[in-house]
């Protein structure tokens, strides 16, 4: 998980076994070739952190994958230069890099959630051609969001949403907060279905539409069958089943979120109303930028909390409150 001799320690947020500790006798990563050594100015912490400490992959490291540091070691370009930082490590050889697909890269590295060691520590590494310089408009706070943005932003690269098309995103967590407002953007007819009163009123003082998903049957005020899309944020099988049942036929449901385990569902009601199911991960970090620093998108709200790495685990804890919707650490 790294390269190069070590001689210094850091200290981080280290998971091994399903059991997350903090360490202060971690190696300061040096990079390898084409890679460089960013030190961290500030970290969030996301729904995939917690679902690798529940086991739900197979990982050992430091955690984390949302940042944005300075540049120490590198070339003379980058450094002393604020970035963030695409997540995918990629080989540029497999048929996945060569067929234009890298962020599927068969022999990928993913920060802080495969075969790479994250951004929950003082330094973390990654390739030169992952980063991106953040604009002097942009904060420290904003910028922590860019690969959250960017994930959401993903959603418009894979479907056209067209001013008009009733689209429903169900969650209103902080994966559904950056969604609903990028979608919003498209001028369609919008709505966020979700279970926290706080959080929809968020949205609501941005001038998206709510909807209560905690009335009698589950399916709350969504009216079923009535959306062109849906775009499922809540990463459970509730909040799968209320975003296909507000389909119309031949709609689009787009599965932001992972799962822990599998989901029920039932395929041949998809095929009858030919629904088209999209899969939706990373997304493109330039257009990301671009919206904060323009301010077209708002995340002053989403931050509840911040927390020095010392005080990573208490972090963890706070994070892990339905109330809650972002927590960042920093050095």
């Amino acid at each position: 998980m790294g390269s190069g001799i070590f001689w210094l320690a850091m200290l981080g947020l280290w998971l091994e076994d399903e059991r997350l500790t903090l360490r202060e006798d971690l190696p300061v990563p040096s990079p390898g070739d084409g890679e460089v050594r960013v030190s961290l100015i500030q970290a969030g912490i996301c729904a995939t952190d917690h679902g690798l400490v529940a086991g739900m992959y197979p990982f050992s490291g430091v955690l984390g994958h949302e940042f944005v540091g300075v540049v120490e070691e590198g070339p003379p370009d980058l450094r002393g230069q604020r970035v963030v930082g695409e997540i995918n490590a990629v080989c540029h050889e497999c048929v996945h890099c060569l067929g234009g697909r890298p962020r599927h890269c068969a022999n990928r590295t993913v920060l802080g959630i495969v075969g790479r060691h994250g951004a929950f520590a003082e330094s973390l590494v990654l390739p030169a051609e992952n980063l991106h310089t953040v604009p002097s408009g942009v904060s420290n706070e904003e910028a922590v969001f860019v690969e959250p943005l960017a994930a959401a932003l993903e959603i418009l690269e894979q479907v056209s949403v067209r001013p008009g098309d009733r689209v429903l995103v169900v969650g209103d967590g902080r994966l559904g907060q950056l969604v609903a407002q990028t979608v919003a953007l498209t001028g369609c007819d919008l709505a966020v279905s979700g279970r926290h009163a706080h959080k929809l009123r968020f949205l609501e003082e941005r001038g998206v539409s709510t909807l209560d998903a905690t009335a009698a049957d589950g399916a709350g005020e969504v009216e079923a069958g009535a959306y062109d899309l849906a775009v499922e944020c809540t990463g459970n099988e509730t909040g799968y089943t209320a975003a296909r049942a507000a389909l119309r036929p031949q709609g689009t449901l787009v599965l932001k979120s992972t799962y822990p385990g599998n989901l029920s569902l039932n395929a041949t009601m998809l095929v009858v109303d030919e629904i088209r199911v999209l899969g939706s991960r990373c997304g493109p970090f330039p257009p990301a930028l671009r919206l904060l620093e323009q301010g077209l998108v708002d995340v002053s709200y989403l931050i509840d909390a911040s927390f020095p790495l010392a005080q990573g685990l208490a972090a963890f804890a706070e994070s892990a409150r339905r109330a809650t919707l972002k927590v960042t650490l920093h050095p």
